[in-house]
């Protein structure tokens, strides 16, 4: 099977042929059909993600993964062979988050499992499901089983971005019918969280962002009015379109100290801003304590606080009622060979998703 493999930090990914080992107890071997190439993949490959600043190498990236069921390991009930699944579990089942709901926060999810692709007897480590390769094997928890109608190459995008930008908005933050909100950075997750406003209801989104044609694209999602951030006092603008309140929910979508602060600045009183992006180790942000007065609040969020066993499937029957926009998120397709071009226009903000397509 060939996979994208990492060797070194900031270097290109090579095409190998690898091997990979037989699915063990409670896992399943997945044929990869479609992954989406997420931001959390290229910080991983620059050092610069927090959890995982020096990962082992060499590394298969990926985790925004669909694809059909190939082969169950032991004392597998959930899945079958020929079943559809989107790669987005999270949780190990057994420690004091999960037994409460949270398996976002699970304290075992970074914890190195054992290793699954080798080259010529040489280990490959993986990232997550490792979807940037023709096959994985993963943890039943990392397989959420989906209606069989459902596009893979489009509900890829569930595995991670969608997720996380459309349930930060309604699961993280609980936006209001009617009310206000702000996202700075429109990206594919900034995206996502526009229109997680848009669906919550929302009658003001103001996308924030400094090229214009991701303002282009968030008016797609249900932005209703937009500010290039390089046209001025970006605070100042929200308070001018919100009778001077500024609005009810904030979201910081790129991960930067001072975009943090304008999107806690730009609060109502009572409002809430919450952090989506993940900001370098040692990122410190200023806050003024005059804004906490009035009952502003600042929270981070991890993933949009999903439960996938639930929320992937509804995201799924979301996108095939129309009531989920996943479509217009695909910027271009690409095979494998085509990774390092996938990270370069990310990287060049050309893209809102690249797709990598199997088959």
């Amino acid at each position: 099977m060939r996979a994208a493999v990492l060797h070194e930090l900031n270097k290109p990914m090579t095409i190998e042929e690898l091997e990979l080992r037989s699915p063990g107890r409670r896992e399943v071997l997945v044929k990869m059909v479609a992954s989406g190439v997420c931001h959390t993949d290229v910080s991983i490959s620059e050092g610069t993600l927090f959890m995982m600043q020096k990962p082992p190498l060499p590394i298969i990236l990926g985790h925004e993964g669909a694809g059909v069921v190939e082969e169950i390991g032991e004392d597998i009930t959930e899945v079958a062979v020929g079943d559809h699944v989107v790669l987005s579990g999270l949780g190990c089942g057994r420690c004091r988050y999960c037994a409460i709901a949270m398996p976002m926060l699970c304290l075992n999810q970074f914890q190195r499992g054992p290793i699954n692709y080798t080259n010529k007897g040489q280990n490959v480590f993986h990232f997550a499901q490792a979807t940037f390769s023709e096959y994985s094997v993963v943890p039943i928890n990392s397989c959420i089983k989906i209606r069989q109608d459902a596009p893979l190459d489009k509900v890829c995008l569930i595995g991670c971005g969608v997720t996380t930008g459309v349930l930060s908005a309604i699961n993280t933050a609980k936006v209001r019918p009617g009310s206000t909100c702000l996202v700075i950075g429109c990206g594919g997750v900034g995206l996502n969280v526009v229109q997680g406003c848009a669906i919550a209801g929302a009658r003001m989104i103001i996308a924030a962002d400094i090229l214009d044609n991701k303002l282009e694209m968030a008016k797609t999602f249900g932005a209703t009015h937009t500010i290039n951030s390089k046209s001025g006092d970006l605070v100042a603008q929200v308070k001018a379109l919100t009778d001077g309140f500024g609005v009810d929910y904030s979201f910081e979508v790129i991960a930067r100290g001072p975009t943090i602060e304008m999107a806690f600045e730009s609060l109502a009183p009572n409002g809430l801003c919450t952090v989506v992006g993940a900001a370098p180790p040692g990122t410190i942000v200023h806050i003024n304590t005059d804004l906490l007065f009035y009952e502003r609040a600042l929270r981070g969020v991890f993933l949009g606080s999903p439960r996938p066993a639930y929320d992937t499937p509804m995201l799924v029957d979301m996108y095939m009622a129309g009531k989920l926009k996943l479509d217009e998120l695909v910027s271009q397709n690409l095979s494998i060979d085509g990774i390092n071009q996938a990270f370069a226009d990310m990287k060049g903000g050309k893209v809102a998703r690249t797709v990598i397509k199997y088959v």
